[in-house]
């Protein structure tokens, strides 16, 4: 009978490795979990999605793809807040950590919110650059099941862009892209989306003076947001439904619109979402001739106009911080090449001398040396 002798520190660190590795995916497959549950509140809760994403990055050890996570989910979290320069603070914070992950998916993701977060800016080359890497990364990912929500915003981005930067037909295009790709999805965060994208295309219409399809729009901008119980998305079709109502006469339609809205936003507390209900509150008692209200709203109007010129400024100034210190290390790397180009040719010109001088004095012993011969010889004739 044979017997075979198991070392114990050998099985000690078998029984290790595997419960390390499997408590590493049960910790992975949790922080993945809680991280699809936030997600779906980004737009009803913002402020207890920033909580559990602290709490994703504090718990999440030697995780990386968690902790990066975590941070996008804080990210996305202060931009439903209109708060860009928290957003751009921790979105900075995931992607110095994303050349240490393998997570195709995840840098796909980041890409993208970079897109967003340079169209929020109004940077909109950088925005089109980071959309355009987000796309070439879709493209090449095998799996074509797993990118459609990936894709979806891809295109919806760029609507938003070329909305404001070129025209409506184009931008309506990537819309309606973008939302089919959307569809395929159906989760909470891509309704979300699918509710901004619909807005976007009824403000698109107002521009076109098709006022049906603007409210068509919107009425499936309010539908989608209510699904999801997207408080500040539903205040925003209101909105739009109270635009068109306005362009249209129907001023009194336009106030109970927008007082609905003001209800709803009230749980959200979005600056530009208020700034507008204010707005248009103003414009339609002043045109109702309800002149204290009128008052009471273009102040308040006037008073949040100047807090989001602030907010802007400041995510601006964060922006153009990052943009300068991207410029300074290029400029560094460039002059460090530069420098190692000038050293290595002064150097290789220097050996290229010494050689030749050596060859030089080398040939010209051999020559002193051939004519002592030479001398030596017609001595003896």
């Amino acid at each position: 009978m044979i017997k075979i002798k198991i070392n114990s520190n050998y099985f000690i660190f078998v029984y290790s490795f595997l419960l390390t590795n499997f408590l590493y995916c049960q910790n992975y497959k949790n922080c993945d979990n809680t991280f699809n549950v936030a997600s779906n509140e980004i737009y009803s809760n913002p402020d207890k999605v920033i909580k559990i994403g602290e709490s994703i990055v504090n718990e999440s050890g030697n995780n990386v793809d968690c902790k990066i996570k975590g941070y996008k989910l804080i990210c996305d979290a202060y931009s439903s807040k209109r708060n860009y320069e928290k957003a751009l603070e921790y979105l900075n914070k995931a992607n110095g950590l994303l050349r240490l992950s393998t997570n195709a998916l995840l840098k796909i993701a980041i890409l993208n919110k970079q897109g967003i977060i340079h169209h929020q800016l109004k940077i909109y080359d950088k925005a089109i650059q980071y959309l355009d890497q987000a796309e070439h990364a879709i493209m090449e990912y095998p799996i074509k099941d797993s990118i459609h929500n990936d894709l979806g915003k891809n295109f919806i981005v760029r609507g938003f862009i070329y909305k404001e930067e070129f025209n409506c037909d184009i931008a309506i295009n990537f819309f309606d892209r973008g939302i089919s790709e959307l569809l395929k999805v159906k989760t909470k965060p891509a309704y979300s989306i699918i509710s901004i994208a619909k807005y976007n295309k009824g403000n698109c219409y107002i521009l076109l003076s098709n006022n049906q399809l603007a409210i068509e729009n919107f009425n499936q901008s309010y539908l989608a947001a209510k699904m999801i119980d997207a408080k500040s998305l539903q205040a925003f079709a209101n909105k739009g439904i109270a635009q068109v109502y306005t362009l249209e006469g129907n001023y009194d339609g336009a106030i109970a619109k927008l007082n609905d809205a003001l209800l709803l936003s009230n749980e959200v507390q979005d600056l530009v979402l208020n700034q507008e209900i204010f707005k248009g509150l103003s414009e339609n008692y002043l045109a109702t001739s309800q002149w204290e209200k009128f008052k009471i709203y273009h102040s308040k109007y006037l008073t949040i106009q100047k807090l989001i010129k602030e907010s802007e400024r400041k995510s601006l100034s964060e922006s153009l911080d990052l943009k300068k210190a991207e410029l300074t290390k290029k400029l560094t790397e460039e002059t460090s090449k530069i420098y190692f180009y000038l050293l290595t040719s002064f150097f290789g010109l220097l050996l290229l001398v010494l050689f030749f001088s050596i060859l030089i004095k080398k040939k010209r012993k051999e020559l002193v040396l051939i004519k002592s011969k030479i001398n030596l010889l017609n001595e003896k004739k």
